[in-house]
């Protein structure tokens, strides 16, 4: 009798050891930073960079298509619970000055990003992804410090939110453009995408986005809360579930982001009545799969390349700081706003770059539209911004520049 152990078992065991060592290393390196008082994003990307395939003297895991299938799932989950706390008519409740905000400093970040990566020598493609990444504020670093600061009733706080808010919403759209751009673009990355070409994209995002939300919204919540009223949530989680990954699984065949699906099931399931009980049984996975998200980026950035990328990292961020700050600022103070409220509010959306900018160079990465340097570089910049962030918006805190006199 033959011993050996069958493929299909030694594939699983492998698949149990590598999920094994990435528990296991990100539960210690957590523990470091929590005993450090620093953003648990940081930890999970430091516990990816120590097991990760590029980390001398050898790597702790067995496969790397096991990191690149957790981040996938990571993406959908993670983008799917952030849906859930967008239902439309909070989506059109955020207030024209936060739809003003957002897309002024968002497309003018990304404008002003595009052109200092060009003159850095990268790609088209790299440059278009690059200024993508840079021009998104990470909402759930944002969120915590404000909470930690007791900042989170501040009238700076509520501007914020509702920008970032838009912020999100126009990643999730201009992810899927790129998306299309790249996949139907030339092999010749110096190459400018056509305008029949961008607007094709622009189409099908427009028309997915909306199809989804308008059908979706008539019959999804309705199902969801039939589903609801059995009190089985078991049920309930394996619907909603289904719901995320079908969505997600229609958008990858229209050659669109799965964030760009996940992120629209989050939002239907909002629409329903069952939504905080739907919130309540995904928020578990969510942690597990996000947690899975940010140690694959750490691990799939290659550190031999950090020594050589610092300096272009540390030129985005300060060119992305100043022209958040100086935009948000400019607006907010020419439409009323007292200069604390705009400075605070200023000064913490222009800070931290995480989740969305991750999502951002992940997708590119999967879809071979960017080179090997740009993740590590949205890496490095999360690690340092993340890090900055807590300092800068304690900063706006203790700002007194004048007694506030909010607009309304």
């Amino acid at each position: 009798m033959q011993s050996e152990v069958p493929g299909d078992s030694l594939s699983s065991l492998f698949l149990v050891q590598d999920f094994a060592v990435v528990m296991i290393v990100a539960a210690v390196i957590l523990a470091v930073t929590h005993k450090l008082k620093q953003p648990m994003i940081i930890g999970y990307i430091v516990a990816g960079m120590i097991i990760g395939p590029h980390t001398p003297p050898f790597s702790l895991i067995q496969s790397i298509d096991t990191l690149d299938a957790f981040s996938e799932l990571g993406i959908i989950m993670f983008l799917f619970v952030i849906g859930t706390d967008f239902p439309i008519a909070k989506l059109r409740s955020v207030g024209r000055i936060s739809i003003i905000v957002a897309l002024s400093e968002t497309i003018g970040t990304m404008i002003i990003s595009y052109y200092v990566a060009q003159a850095l020598q990268f790609s088209f493609r790299d440059s278009l992804f690059l200024a993508l990444g840079m021009s998104i504020s990470s909402t759930i670093v944002i969120v915590r410090i404000l909470e930690e600061l007791s900042m989170i009733r501040d009238k700076s706080a509520t501007l914020m939110l509702g920008v970032l808010i838009v912020e999100d919403i126009i990643a999730i759209t201009a992810l899927g453009i790129f998306q299309s751009i790249a996949i139907e673009g030339t092999s010749d990355s110096n190459q400018t995408a056509s305008v029949i070409q961008i607007a094709i994209s622009v189409a099908i995002v427009t028309a997915f986005i909306g199809i989804t939300l308008t059908l979706g919204s008539r019959f999804i919540p309705n199902i969801i809360d039939k589903i609801g009223k059995t009190n089985d949530y078991n049920l309930l989680l394996i619907s909603i579930l289904g719901l995320a990954f079908g969505l997600s699984f229609l958008a990858s065949s229209l050659e669109l982001s799965v964030a760009t699906g996940a992120f629209l099931a989050g939002v239907l399931v909002a629409e329903s009545k069952s939504a905080a009980i739907a919130r309540v049984v995904t928020v578990p996975l969510r942690d597990v799969f996000s947690a899975l998200f940010f140690i694959s980026i750490g691990a799939l950035m290659d550190i031999s390349q950090i020594p050589f990328l610092i300096l272009p990292a540390l030129i985005l961020i300060v060119t992305t700081f100043a022209s958040k700050l100086l935009i948000i600022c400019v607006i907010l103070l020419r439409t009323g706003y007292d200069k604390n409220i705009a400075l605070r509010t200023g000064l913490g959306l222009s800070s931290a770059r995480a989740e969305m900018s991750l999502v951002v160079a992940k997708t590119g990465q999967q879809i071979g539209a960017i080179s090997t340097s740009i993740f590590p570089i949205i890496g490095i910049v999360t690690i340092i911004t993340t890090f900055i962030t807590p300092y800068v918006m304690r900063f706006a805190k203790d700002l007194k520049l004048s007694s506030e006199t909010p607009a309304e």
